[in-house]
C-alpha cells in the first residue's frame, strides 16, 4: 500500500512516522526547514515519555517526485488545500483515495448526502468549486481527526495524546477502501473505526472549534478560563446552540449536551486553541472552515446564527488587522 501524508507537519509527521514503523510505503510532502530536516536525518517521533523513533520517509516538496498514491491522506489546513489542487495531482491516479482529515465543515458535505441538499457546494470552504471540480467527491473518504501533537524541532514530531482517526464514507456505506485504511493505521498502533455516520463526529468536534477557537483568539483566554467564565461561557453556548439547530436539522445527532460539552473543553485544562497560536505566529487562520461554513448553512437552510455573525464578524477583523484573513 502507497500513502502519501500531504501536508505532513504535526498530525501528518505523527500518522507518517507511525505508519513508516510497518509494511506501509509511506511518503510525505513538506516544506522548509521541516522538510529538510526529515531528508537530511529522517523523522523522529517522540511519544509518551518512550524512547525516541527515528525513521525513514520519502520526503519532497514536489508531487510529481511520490508519483500516483493508493491512499493521499491530506493534513493540512482547510484553507490552504484549494491553493495545491493542481500540485496535488500526480499523487491521483486512477484508484487514488483522497483521505480527508480536514478540520470543520468539509467542502464534500453534501455528497451522497440524502435530502435536499445533495451535491449542493459550499463556496466558504470550496470557493469556485477548485477542490470539487479538481479532486471529485467520489474519491473522498472523509477523517475526524482527534490526536494533539506539534513539531518540536524541524523534523521532529511530539505526540501530546490521542490516536483515534474516524472513518467514514460520505454515503455510510462499509466500503473496501475504509476497512484496508482503517487496518493499515490499526496495524501502526492508532485506533481507526469506520463509522456508518462520520457527519455526527465531525459535528461533535466543529461544535467546540467553532466556538471555543474564536473566543479564545479574541481574549487571549485558554480553555479552561472561557469555558468556565460566566460571560464567554454564555457567548460558547449561544453560538453552539444555533450550530445545533443547524446541524439536527441536517440529520446530525449528538451524543451529549451543550453543557456537557463546553465542561469537556474545560476539563482540556490550560490549553491553547490552533486559532489563537496562528494569531500569535502570524499564520492564516482557519475562520471559514471552522466559523463562516456554519453560516452559511444557517443561511441555505433558513436558521438565523445572531451568536455565531457576532463573534464570525470579530474574529475576521482581527485576523485582518493582522494581515491573516
Amino acid at each position: 500500500m502507497k500513502v502519501c501524508i500531504f501536508g505532513a507537519g504535526a498530525i501528518g509527521g505523527y500518522v507518517a512516522a507511525k505508519l513508516a514503523q510497518t509494511d506501509v510505503d509511506v511518503s510525505v510532502i513538506a516544506r522548509g526547514a521541516h522538510l529538510t530536516a526529515m531528508q537530511e536525518n529522517g523523522l523522529t517521533l517522540l511519544e509518551g515519555g518512550q524512547d525516541p523513533i527515528n525513521v525513514r520517509v520519502r520526503a519532497s516538496g514536489n508531487a510529481a517526485d511520490l508519483g500516483p498514491q493508493d491512499y493521499v491522506f491530506i493534513t493540512l489546513k482547510a484553507h490552504s488545500v484549494p491553493a495545491v489542487v493542481d500540485t496535488m495531482q500526480p499523487l491521483i491516479g486512477s484508484a487514488t483515495t483522497l483521505v480527508s482529515g480536514v478540520n470543520g465543515v468539509p467542502w464534500w458535505y453534501f455528497h451522497k448526502l440524502e435530502g435536499p441538499y445533495e451535491g449542493k457546494r459550499l463556496r466558504s470552504v470550496d470557493p469556485g468549486n477548485v477542490q470539487w471540480n479538481g479532486f471529485g467527491p467520489d474519491r473522498v473518504l472523509g477523517c475526524v481527526v482527534y490526536p494533539a501533537a506539534e513539531v518540536a524541532t524541524p523534523g521532529t514530531i511530539n505526540h501530546v495524546e490521542g490516536n483515534r482517526f474516524s472513518l467514514g464514507e460520505p454515503d455510510g456505506s462499509k466500503s473496501d477502501r475504509a476497512a484496508k485504511f482503517s487496518a493499515a493505521l490499526s496495524a501502526a498502533g492508532l485506533r481507526a473505526p469506520v463509522r456508518p455516520r462520520i457527519r455526527d463526529e465531525i459535528w461533535l468536534k466543529l461544535w467546540g472549534n467553532l466556538s471555543f477557537n474564536p473566543i479564545s483568539a479574541l481574549t487571549h483566554s485558554t480553555l479552561d478560563v472561557l469555558c468556565t467564565d460566566p460571560g464567554t461561557r454564555s457567548v460558547a453556548r449561544g453560538m453552539m446552540l444555533e450550530a445545533q439547530e443547524i446541524a439536527e436539522k441536517l440529520g446530525i445527532r449528538f451524543p451529549v449536551d451543550v453543557e456537557k460539552r463546553i465542561d469537556g473543553g474545560a476539563a482540556v485544562g490550560a490549553h491553547k486553541t490552533s486559532m489563537w497560536q496562528d494569531l500569535e505566529l502570524s499564520r492564516p487562520m482557519e475562520i471559514d472552515a471552522l466559523v463562516t461554513s456554519v453560516q452559511e448553512l444557517g443561511q441555505l437552510i433558513g436558521i438565523a446564527t445572531p451568536t455565531i455573525d457576532t463573534v464570525a464578524s470579530l474574529i475576521k477583523l482581527r485576523a485582518k488587522v493582522a494581515g491573516l484573513y
